[in-house]
């Protein structure tokens, strides 16, 4: 078995091996002309970037907005493509620490609009979306809602969670950029210390400090 085991490295190392060399062998023969072909594709890609992002910036991504009324809900989910809606209610502890990191993802995370509404104005919203627990974050793709935060206890069971735990929950969703690895999260000492639930939708488990709503 050890045998087989060091003969399937050795034929992936060999294969990694020739791409790197094909990749290598193309980069040597580019002549002037190729070589200015791609810094032309990359400046476009770039200015491409920095006309998506202003486009961003322009409908309030980059800030973590509140929205007085539910109606402005629908109107964000149309304009933007990724949502990160926070449901809080006033006077709730666990909704300023969500707040709190809000606060920081919006500014890493350009390419999605993070926004807040009070539940108790948003009544058909929260019915509709059968929210029961505060806090609760939507996860917003394409205008479809793919997944739901409910409570912290995807994040550790825990008021101490890190900024990064709930980017990295935030990313299975596909409602942010991510880089990061999915199967492992951050802060995993915590994560082993209190198994974590899967429930993240409608009837989750929670832990005594989230408040029925």
């Amino acid at each position: 078995m050890e045998q087989i085991i060091q003969q399937k490295v050795a034929e992936l190392a060999s294969h990694v091996e020739r791409q790197l060399d094909s990749e290598i062998e193309k980069l040597d023969n580019l002549n002037i002309d190729d070589i200015e072909k791609l810094r032309e594709k990359r400046l476009q890609e770039m200015k491409k970037m920095q006309q998506q992002k202003q486009i961003w910036l322009s409908l309030g991504h980059g800030e973590y907005t509140e929205l007085s009324e539910e109606k402005e809900f629908f109107d964000t989910c149309k304009k933007s493509d990724k949502v990160v809606c926070h449901f809080y209610k006033d006077g709730t502890e666990r909704c300023k620490i969500v707040d709190m990191h809000l606060k920081v993802l919006c500014k890493k995370h350009i390419e999605t609009h993070f926004i807040k509404l009070n539940v108790e104005k948003c009544p058909f919203l929260t019915g509709r979306l059968k929210i029961k627990i505060i806090p609760t974050i939507a996860l917003v793709v394409d205008s479809k809602t793919k997944d739901y935060i409910v409570g912290f206890t995807d994040l550790g069971n825990c008021d101490d969670f890190s900024t990064e735990m709930l980017e990295w929950r935030i990313a299975h969703s596909g409602a942010i950029n991510y880089n990061g690895d999915l199967l492992n999260p951050p802060d995993v000492t915590k994560m082993q210390k209190k198994p974590v639930s899967k429930k993240t939708i409608r009837g989750a488990d929670s832990d005594d400090s989230d408040s029925d709503y």
